[in-house]
């Protein structure tokens, strides 16, 4: 992970996920001090970008969304096509 942006709250369930071999970060985070929603963005080994358009109310609900999107489309999902919003 690279350096935090002072700007941004980064979620305790931020980090990196493995399965099957495959290797994401996932990024959780919304502006510091904000009560707002909070952003979803997983980031491939060849650091291609997967950015979910909605905000999530809760932390813990855009982690959920990342896991069923795992148990749903599999980690090579994130492999297949980076840049690719979703939702």
């Amino acid at each position: 992970m690279t350096e935090e942006d002072p700007k941004q709250e980064h979620s305790d369930f931020a980090g990196e996920f493995t399965e099957d071999g495959v290797t994401v970060l996932v990024d959780i985070f919304r502006p510091a001090g904000s009560t707002g929603g909070w952003s979803l963005e997983v980031i491939d080994q060849d650091e291609g970008l997967t950015v979910w358009e909605e905000l999530f109310a809760t932390d813990r609900e855009a982690y959920e969304e990342f896991l069923a999107t795992v148990e749903r489309d599999g980690i090579r999902s994130f492999l297949e096509e980076p840049e690719t919003p979703l939702h």
